[in-house]
């Protein structure tokens, strides 16, 4: 596959800070690109570089094989971007909104309507053809803003949190859209803190954090850099200091706690890690109700590069 976008050494400063530090990296044709990182770790100042909204300092940035700048209003005409906020006229119905932007890049009439058609009926909104954004609940409001950023029908199309304070309804019907944009040839690029989102979406991530790239790969290979090989969960109806100090001594044990009657312990490696376990508490007569154990999600290797401490 060949490479839709291609970042080379990109730096960015605001005054003393540096947002972006010698970035590189590229997105092939067909990928959708999970772009990660905790709030401040350069997501939006990267995606305000690569659509040349926002100057930058040093490195170089093509899109389809040519250089990006301001003024490439032919490569602008291929790219569909839907931001966090919301951004539709209040004054103009659903299809006159939809309308609106893909006239931007579509001056064919019968070409323009075909698509605005083809646009609400990917994100559902026949019923609401007429109504106007106040008229709208939030999830549909979500979901006009993104057929008014893919109604020109883009081949690169970026989405910034897509899916932030939706129902799980308006949830699942993005993510299909999405599902079905790239199936149809698009390559997206995704921003999102949901985690399983990007399980689902993305064949590519990249995590960064303080403006470089910490980690890249699939979500497969990005697993396979957490310590933590297997994590189990026990609902108890108590469990005392005594037992829990003894369970942190256990061979291959990373992290133990014991939180609102549930024992959590994470396993950095070995086997039958919860046959010992649950032969111990049998052996120590401790009760237990459920029992789960699981692999490493995509959310601990996240919280793992880039820290448990909150951000701004």
């Amino acid at each position: 596959m060949k490479n839709i976008i291609e970042v080379k050494n990109l730096t960015k400063h605001y005054k003393n800070f540096k947002a972006l530090d010698n970035l590189s990296f590229e997105v092939k044709e067909g990928e959708i690109l999970g772009l990660l990182g905790p709030n401040g770790s350069g997501k939006s100042t990267t995606i305000n570089c690569v659509l040349s909204l926002l100057n930058f300092d040093s490195g170089s940035i093509k899109i389809l094989g040519k250089k990006m700048t301001p003024d490439s209003y032919d490569i602008k005409s291929k790219i569909g971007v839907v931001f966090q906020d919301v951004a539709v006229f209040d004054e103009l119905t659903v299809y006159e909104n939809i309308n609106y932007f893909c006239g931007l890049y579509i001056s064919d009439k019968d070409l323009r309507k075909q698509y605005i058609t083809e646009a609400i009926n990917l994100v559902e909104l026949n019923e609401f053809e007429s109504f106007y954004p106040k008229q709208l609940s939030g999830g549909l409001l979500r979901r006009l803003n993104i057929a008014c950023g893919i109604a020109h029908k883009p081949s690169i199309i970026f989405l910034d949190e897509p899916t932030v304070a939706v129902d799980p309804q308006s949830r699942n019907n993005i993510l299909e859209g999405i599902k079905k944009l790239n199936k149809s040839g698009a390559t997206i690029i995704y921003t999102t803190h949901y985690m399983e989102e990007v399980e689902i979406l993305c064949n590519k991530i990249i995590i960064l954090d303080k403006g470089e790239i910490i980690a890249s790969g699939t979500s497969k290979e990005l697993k396979e850099l957490v310590s933590i090989e297997e994590k189990v969960s026990v609902e108890l109806d108590s469990l005392n200091d005594k037992y829990l100090d003894e369970i942190k001594q256990f061979k291959n044990v990373g992290e133990v706690t014991y939180f609102d009657n549930i024992l959590f312990v994470t396993y950095k490696k070995g086997k039958h890690n919860l046959k010992d376990l649950i032969d111990y508490m049998q052996e120590n007569k401790i009760k237990y109700n459920k029992i789960f154990s699981e692999l490493p999600t995509l959310n601990d290797v996240f919280l793992e590069l880039t820290g448990k401490e909150l951000r701004d």
